[in-house]
């Protein structure tokens, strides 16, 4: 099937706008930038408004529009998972719990926290698999863009590979994490208006919520009208394939705090706050759209369902991930195909430059600074940091070739997840909670961990063992890997020395500093943290019980 868009010049001219856009942010936050810390944390200066729309807008990458969407249309509102389950309730604890330790003790990074919470090579460890973990994840939003660019527009997916790495290193190097950010937010804005107009379309089109329900029960036996039903353990029969101990303790726990709160990608843009009080609100104005985005990625998906034939099927355009462009391609006149075609741009855009921004910042602060060639000039590692960037980008556009081999793109991001994210999560909140643990539990506990999820997937791969569903399997690696780093960081924390209280100050709960203990513009009520948090948490569970 072809589905290249008629697009015409208004469109191009609407595209053109939009990378003069994103490149004169880019120009005005260079004048700016005076020192590493402008340039890898924005000076520490941000509004919480700012910070909260980059939050979730550098989260709103490939992973969220493409993938969520994929998986409306292969799982329906069993999705809602991933939000109401795997995303508020950690970004809630993220901003009331978490954030006083990370901005309290002024780290940098989120590495960092490990060195001064336990040691260096606990520290180097770290910053290797993050650093790893973050270009593979940028070549998870440069393949999709160049597909979509590639099936909509005809571009070879190489060219669409390279304009986009382009056009982020630019407004990257430029202006650093400040132009990042700024765009991020431009990027918000965009993506709503393109995928809104999109999702209100799709809808009148079969008839409303219950025509929706109607012609997806003609194109499918599943139910994907559900969220809990068929979760059973021994009896599992839902699209998603998983019981509700894989949902709620390996996406719900593990996956979900192990990404939102320790994945620096995310944590760079509360650190780049005015304040502690706007760092910890960042992540909970961020999780008041994050609760509303299944409206415009799950409905889509439900509506290509529904209207595409095919979908699904063994045709490279015809995969799930291509639910959002075949939607576009369907309903969308010329003008509004150039805004939505803008609106993916945006989103695989924000993705990349949120990790090729943290990519810079580790391997500056964390590996360059600090282990190859320290005690330089702050000018020096500005400079470094834009080689850096440039090398993420890099190899960034190596990395989306692996991502090509996945027809589901959450299929390849809950994996990676799991094996670097659920260690980690399981590290800091053992070492935030428990001050004996000690600095080589940090260590071995991280190893032990990728080398459970490590043993889950290829048990699962060679049919030694049956964990369902790709995601299913990724949410049991998840578990085995805490599991296996808990284990592990006690039996080593019983047998070696742990640090003395006075180099924990700031870094365990129970003993944060005192100077940030309180802040003035704390005491207007509505910016509460407690408030927001607890709002958020409100109002996720009145809308789950719409789906049981």
């Amino acid at each position: 099937m072809d589905i290249r868009l008629d697009t015409n010049w208004v469109d191009y001219l609407i595209l053109a706008i939009y990378f003069v856009a994103v490149l004169g942010i880019g120009f005005a936050a260079k004048r700016y930038i005076k020192s590493s810390l402008d340039y890898f944390l924005s000076g520490r200066s941000l509004p919480a408004w700012i910070t909260g729309l980059a939050f979730i807008s550098a989260n709103l990458g490939a992973l969220e529009v493409l993938g969520m969407a994929a998986n409306g249309a292969q799982f329906g509102t069993y999705t809602l998972h991933y939000y109401w389950i795997g995303a508020v309730p950690a970004m809630v604890f993220l901003g009331l719990v978490m954030m006083p330790f990370y901005y309290g003790s002024k780290v940098r990074s989120v590495p960092e926290y490990l060195r001064l919470r336990f040691n260096k090579p606990t520290h180097l460890f770290n910053a290797l698999t993050f650093a790893i973990a973050t270009v593979l994840i940028a070549g998870v939003n440069l393949y999709a863009l160049a597909l979509v660019l590639q099936l909509l527009l005809g571009w070879p997916i190489l060219l669409g590979i390279v304009v986009a790495a382009a056009i982020v290193l630019a407004y990257i190097t430029l202006g650093g994490l400040s132009s990042a950010i700024y765009n991020e937010v431009l990027q918000f804005f965009i993506i709503v208006a393109a995928l809104v107009p999109l999702t209100i379309i799709g809808l009148i089109d079969v008839g409303g919520w219950g025509g929706l329900q109607d012609a997806v029960a003609q194109r499918t036996d599943d139910d994907l009208f559900g969220t809990w039903s068929g979760t059973q353990p021994g009896a599992v029969d839902n699209p998603l394939g998983a019981s509700w101990i894989p949902i709620i303790f390996g996406l719900g726990f593990v996956l979900s705090f192990g990404y939102w709160t320790t994945n620096f990608a995310e944590v760079q843009r509360a650190l780049s706050a005015k304040s502690l009080g706007a760092a910890r609100r960042t992540p909970l104005i961020g999780a008041f759209p994050k609760i509303f985005i299944p409206a415009i990625t799950i409905i889509p998906g439900l509506v290509a369902l529904a209207v595409i034939n095919g979908l699904g099927g063994d045709s490279e355009a015809m995969q799930y991930n291509n639910a959002i462009p075949l939607l576009m391609d369907r309903y969308l006149p010329n003008g509004m195909l150039g805004l939505a075609l803008v609106g993916l741009l945006a989103a695989f855009m924000a993705g990349v430059a949120a990790n090729v921004s943290a990519f810079n910042t580790v391997v500056t602060y964390d590996l360059w600074e600090s282990y190859v060639r320290p005690g330089q000039s702050d000018a020096y590692y500005l400079r470094f940091g834009r080689i850096a960037t440039v090398a993420g980008i890099v190899i960034g556009i190596g990395t989306a070739l692996i991502a090509s081999g996945y027809t589901n793109i959450m299929d390849y991001i809950q994996l990676l997840f799991s094996f670097f994210n659920a260690p980690l999560f399981a590290t800091f909140i053992i070492g935030m909670f428990w001050k004996r643990m000690t600095p080589w539990a940090g260590l071995y506990g991280l190893i032990a961990g990728t080398l459970g999820a490590a043993v889950a997937y290829y048990a699962n791969k060679w049919d030694i063992v049956s964990l369902g569903s790709d995601q299913s399997a990724a949410f049991w690696g998840a578990i085995a890997a805490f599991v296996a780093d808990a284990v592990v960081t006690v039996i080593v924390s019983i047998f070696t020395q742990p640090k003395p209280d006075s180099e924990l100050q700031g870094l365990v709960y129970g003993m944060a500093n005192e100077e940030e203990a309180a802040e003035a513009e704390e005491s207007a009520w509505y910016r509460s943290p407690q408030l927001l948090g607890f709002g958020a948490l409100g109002l996720t569970a009145a809308l789950s019980f719409l789906f049981i």
